[in-house]
């Protein structure tokens, strides 16, 4: 975590709150383009992930953690997703950042990872937006008004001149809270069905946690760009495998693309190959031209890399610390 904390500053505990207040949309944008231009690379890199359903309250619970030598960023996310927690008051995803010293191994933060978790999901989809989306791309489309969906949108809007959003959610219920949203940034706000949505949207994110193609190819226009941020564990799926072999596929991490990403069921299907799938980082770095024409359907698959989450936990903790409002406690 660079000059965060060293082996005499004792543990910092960097809260939620704090976490909000130092982190903006922009430096989570800024600090997962920066790592995944450094994965790709080779400067750093992501350890095996541990996902596990436990067994109890329905509840998915694992590990993501890496090693970002060019950022100095060492550390664990441990933490996931618990269905229930909605009706308690609670986010549905809880999890906790811990950051080591690269050098010497000690502990030196705890930072709460909700509020992380939400903006850099927003920041990975929104930096995909930046890099491959149609410069003159008008209208974003919504799949998913969960809590992480008012991330996105904030995020996603900033990247293009947006003036409608379109959305569609399997509970219709919650597509309200993220009208209220839409309409705050002063953009014109529609529930639509899918079919509609793909009819008119020139970006889609899609953050969900289906199990099934909400998306299907044919619903889709020339030139779209998808971002599919929801799938991060084997068996989910939020698109049409015929979708992800059409589109020009790019991702976090290749890896975890074809193991637990969208991309999982065009591989196992045969309908595309590794090689078919870019890291995303090479368009960052300037390696890879990015999108050709604008008839092209470009997607993203954001599966969620460990070292996006100790890149904005690094940059907590060294904000919290240099504004004196990062708790500390001896070791």
């Amino acid at each position: 975590m660079g000059d965060a904390g060293t082996s005499n500053d004792g543990l910092l505990i960097i809260s939620e709150e704090v976490c909000a207040e130092v982190v903006s949309r922009k430096d989570a944008f800024d600090a997962v383009e920066a790592v995944f231009g450094a994965m790709a690379r080779g400067d750093a890199y992501n350890f095996p992930v541990i996902r596990e359903a436990i067994g109890y309250a329905d509840a998915l619970y694992g590990f993501k953690s890496g090693f970002d030598k060019a950022g100095k960023s060492l550390g664990v996310k441990s933490g996931g997703f618990w269905p229930g927690n909605m009706a308690k008051g609670l986010t549905n995803h809880q999890s906790t950042i811990f950051l080591f010293n690269p050098d010497t191994g000690q502990l030196q933060a705890l930072v709460g990872g909700n509020y992380l978790t939400a903006v850099r999901t927003a920041a990975s989809s929104s930096v995909s937006i930046a890099h491959l989306a149609r410069k003159d791309a008008k209208v974003l489309g919504m799949v998913g008004a969960g809590h992480q969906s008012t991330f996105q949108v904030r995020a996603a809007v900033e990247q293009r001149d947006i003036e409608k959003v379109v959305a569609w959610n399997p509970h219709p219920d919650m597509l309200p809270k993220l009208g209220a949203v839409v309409e705050e940034l002063g953009l014109e706000f529609e529930a639509v069905t899918q079919e509609e949505l793909g009819a008119q949207a020139d970006v889609i994110i899609t953050i969900t946690s289906a199990f099934e193609p909400l998306m299907m190819a044919d619903w889709i226009k020339p030139g779209t760009h998808i971002a599919c941020m929801g799938t991060d564990t084997k068996g989910k799926m939020e698109v049409d495998a015929n979708l992800v072999a059409r589109a020009t596929v790019f991702t976090d991490e290749i890896a975890q693309s074809i193991s637990i990403g969208e991309t999982q069921h065009a591989i196992e299907a045969g309908l595309i190959t590794e090689t078919d799938i870019t890291p995303i980082g090479a368009v960052i770095n300037g390696t890879h031209a990015g999108r050709s024409n604008d008839e092209e359907i470009t997607l993203f698959d954001g599966t969620g890399v460990g070292l996006q989450d100790l890149a904005v936990a690094s940059v907590a903790a060294r904000v919290a610390k240099e504004k004196g409002i990062a708790t500390s406690v001896a070791l």
